[in-house]
């Protein structure tokens, strides 16, 4: 069909009002979460959390920050339903502004598996990088995390934080069967992609009798990491190391568990990765993934779990993947038999996926 080839009836005017209204609603979101990246870089929700209510000249006393710039955030949040204030017709600088309890552990309590203002931190800070990101998209190439940088990067780590040090050993691996028990008896473990370090943090705390080397190529994840684990008080149990996962060696000893959370995806070679992870394991190790709990197939409308995973991959994983020369450029959307398909090449003989339900991750098996 050429372009003169084209339908030409109208579309139908409620159609059109429809996706008027859901264009407008993302726009209003897009604001939001712009507002709580604010927020959540300058301190205003912390100060509201542990001392309001406040007025804005509180605000801005407390967080050293600039007085109209907070009176209008403020108001933006109150309108927005994030923030409540206690007299709307009062004069602008008395105005007294509170933060819901509720709405505070979304915002402020990074131990809550209810704390997803990273996600909208980082959703806002990838946007430094659009420019960037279009160029790649028109010439190929990508944008490497290195690239986007300590705010992408610790929006990341935080975001994955409550998750690793109070769900990952305490409800789902319990559901793992023998890999539960292996950790609950002691147990060398190794740690794929750890970034700063949650993971293995996680997985030390849960179980008081295990060592973890966690590895990574990102240097300044890597310090962030060892500093999390001291401050932990897991140091002595859990080493942090600069390393391609692709390049390392078979070990003296193999590792009893040899685990990769949510990285695989990212990878511009994960066959190699997945290949060194069997290594690492010998004969008898558990080995295990937890990635995207994307559909099996493609199917359009998607959930909104698709949906996120699509907008993730677009300005984040897909392109740090493609910033690698030779890249497989799997993106987010790593579907069960694109990962079976990898870890086939990389010498297992089969896949299972483990019994744990989580709305966001599944947890692979890989056999040899």
């Amino acid at each position: 069909m050429t372009i003169t080839d084209a339908p030409t009836t109208a579309p139908d005017e409620a159609t059109v009002d429809g996706f008027v209204e859901r264009l407008f609603g993302a726009v209003l979101g897009a604001q939001e979460v712009q507002a709580v990246y604010l927020g959540n870089r300058l301190g205003w929700y912390a100060a509201l959390a542990e001392h309001g209510p406040m007025t804005s000249t509180q605000l801005a006393e407390a967080t050293g920050s600039n007085e109209r710039y907070a009176r209008e955030w403020l108001e933006h949040q109150a309108v927005c339903g994030y923030v409540t204030v206690d007299d709307d017709t009062g004069a602008p600088e008395e105005r007294r502004f509170s933060l819901p309890a509720a709405h505070a552990e979304v915002l402020t309590d990074q131990d809550s598996l209810a704390f997803i203002a990273p996600v909208a931190r980082l959703v806002a800070a990838v946007g430094h990088h659009l420019d960037a990101i279009a160029d790649t998209f028109r010439h190929g190439g990508g944008v490497s995390w290195a690239q986007l940088g300590d705010e992408v990067r610790e929006a990341q780590a935080a975001a994955n934080r409550p998750l690793f040090l109070h769900q990952l050993g305490v409800e789902l691996l319990p559901q793992a069967g023998d890999v539960h028990e292996r950790l609950r008896n002691g147990a060398r473990v190794a740690d794929i992609g750890t970034g700063y370090g949650w993971s293995a943090i996680g997985l030390a705390k849960t179980y008081p009798t295990i060592t973890v080397d966690g590895f990574d190529t990102d240097v300044p994840s890597i310090e962030a990491a060892r500093r999390n684990a001291a401050a932990a008080g897991v140091a002595d149990r859990v080493r942090f190391h600069v390393a391609d996962a692709g390049d390392l060696s078979a070990p003296s000893k193999p590792y009893d568990a040899v685990f990769a959370f949510e990285c695989i995806h990212d990878l511009p070679d994960p066959v190699s990765v997945l290949a060194t992870m069997r290594r690492l394991a010998g004969d008898d190790g558990a080995v295990v993934v937890m990635d995207e709990n994307v559909a099996d197939a493609f199917h359009a409308p998607g959930d909104e779990v698709e949906r996120l995973m699509y907008g993730y991959s677009l300005t984040c994983c897909l392109t740090d993947g493609m910033s690698h020369e030779h890249s497989a450029g799997t993106g987010t959307v790593m579907r069960s038999s694109i990962f079976t398909d990898y870890a086939r090449r990389a010498g297992f003989s089969d896949v299972h996926v483990l019994p744990i339900e989580h709305d966001f991750f599944r947890f692979y098996r890989l056999e040899r």
